[in-house]
């Protein structure tokens, strides 16, 4: 009689609280976008009770340009640092070591950074938020790393792109949300508060890493699988970085500065909405700034099925760099409704991360998933962490109420640079695939799968060949 974790319903189980494990992550990530005006606005404000009152005046945290921005660097840096040992750990030590301490760390470092928001005024507000956000960004970047590890362990040649897009659609729930939803609680409860309810959020994601980390344990053990991947774990070693191959390192280029037009544009796009459309509220320019998640939390689910049926990972590649060219083009230099362009940059962000994030177990020894998982994070999290400062050094360093339009134009044309870098990167991408066989522009899912089992069989000639074609998960991840 098959055991439960053989059966098909089993694995999209432990999918949906594996999901859920950055659910409340990503929804606080994006906090600071929402709230810009609150972070950057004054420590006080003059009353509004007489007829020549600024009633334009936002209190808030006084923070300027440079500094808000800083968040995000610093939230991107501490990635780019951690996630490397990180991904080596979690190949090291396992699944269930990874998904505790790292959703641990996002409880603490969202309490943190709420925590710091309560002294204003005083000189310990930007060390503790920094100190939040820096802690933070150690557990949910190698949280992510976990997540795909897990996921990609249970789906691998199955619906591996489905299972990828319905992780990022559950992510880009949050976000989705964030953008509705804290404007309005901020209205009614406050910012401190606010910021603490998605602390909260975090502890729901850290309830859904012990259930996610018991499923996998018992799937496991029924699998008959512990004591293969302890084996392994045990082959992993530091030098396995030597192993990856140049389509990696392309690959992982691309998602960089892909990555670079995205991140750093959602993070001041309420700000920049308000101060080029003069028209839209911030309730309104938080929802625009939104639509981006909307577009891909709608899409993800799909657009994963899709790929894992015509394959051409490579070939989206290169297309959602070139489509994504327009976008920054019409923020920057036309007064186009920006909606148009945060949905468009949405359809094209869903399917790059439908294509790039899912290509890396294609390309990359079984073993060392984890530690190229870290890999790829970590030089993503360092061109972020690089455009959020180039971002603020061209915003300003001055808190003011309006940034000009000549330096939002010029952030416009640094998200360019970096769109036309992707595309470079994934042309280059495809060709050294089409050297080495074309992995990643299979057309069909099955002749994808036929080629990963073969690079498997040869990384690991003493496993059966039949027992893999019985049990995919036979290949550590």
């Amino acid at each position: 009689m098959a055991q439960p974790a053989e059966k098909a319903y089993y694995r999209f189980v432990v999918l949906f609280f594996n999901c859920l494990l950055t659910f409340g992550s990503y929804f606080c990530f994006d906090m600071p976008s929402v709230l810009q005006d609150q972070f950057q606005g004054n420590l006080t404000c003059p009353n509004t009770t007489g007829t020549n009152s600024t009633t334009d005046c936002v209190e808030g945290l006084g923070m300027s340009p440079q500094e808000y921005n800083l968040l995000y660097a610093i939230y991107a840096w501490t990635n780019a640092i951690v996630v490397i040992m990180a991904g080596f750990l979690i190949d090291k030590l396992g699944n269930r070591f990874g998904v505790f301490l790292f959703s641990f760390l996002c409880v603490l470092g969202s309490s943190l950074f709420a925590l710091g928001s309560h002294f204003k005024g005083t000189p310990y507000l930007l060390p503790l938020m920094l100190t939040g956000r820096l802690l933070f960004g150690s557990g949910n970047g190698s949280l992510t790393i976990v997540q795909n590890r897990i996921t990609a362990f249970w789906f691998k040649g199955k619906e591996l792109a489905l299972a990828f897009g319905l992780t990022l659609a559950f992510s880009r729930l949050g976000s989705v949300l964030n953008f509705f939803f804290t404007q309005m609680f901020e209205e009614g409860f406050g910012m401190q508060w606010t910021l603490w309810g998605g602390a909260f959020l975090c502890v729901l994601g850290f309830t859904s890493a012990v259930i996610v980390s018991s499923l996998d344990k018992v799937g496991i053990k029924q699998l008959g699988l512990d004591g293969a991947i302890q084996e392994e774990s045990r082959k992993v070693r530091i030098q396995d970085v030597k192993l990856l191959s140049l389509r990696y390192w392309l690959l992982v280029l691309t998602i960089m500065f892909f990555y670079n037009g995205i991140f750093p544009f959602i993070a001041d796009a309420s700000k920049f909405i308000q101060d080029k459309y003069s028209d839209y509220s911030q309730k309104e320019a938080s929802y625009i700034a939104g639509a981006v998640y909307d577009s891909s939390l709608v899409l993800s689910a799909s657009v994963g099925i899709l790929i894992d049926f015509v394959g051409l990972r490579g070939v989206f590649a290169v297309a959602c760099a070139v489509f994504t060219l327009p976008v920054f083009g019409l923020l920057a230099f036309t007064f186009v409704p920006p909606l148009v362009s945060t949905v468009w940059l949405g359809v094209t962000y869903s399917f790059a991360a439908a294509s790039m994030w899912p290509s890396i177990p294609l390309v990359v020894p079984q073993a060392t998933l984890g530690t190229a998982m870290g890999l790829a994070t970590s030089i993503q999290m360092i061109g972020i962490g690089v455009s959020n400062l180039v971002v603020g050094q061209i915003l300003g360093s001055k808190s003011s109420d309006k940034i000009p339009l000549w330096r939002w134009q010029r952030m416009m044309i640094f998200m360019l640079a970096n769109t036309i870098g992707c595309i470079i990167t994934s042309v280059l991408l495809n060709i050294v695939d089409h050297r080495q066989g074309g992995i990643l522009n299979k057309m069909t899912k099955k002749s994808a799968q036929t080629e990963r089992e073969e690079d498997t069989e040869t990384l690991n000639p003493e496993l059966d060949q039949t027992d893999e074609e019985e049990n995919p998960q036979h290949s550590i991840n």
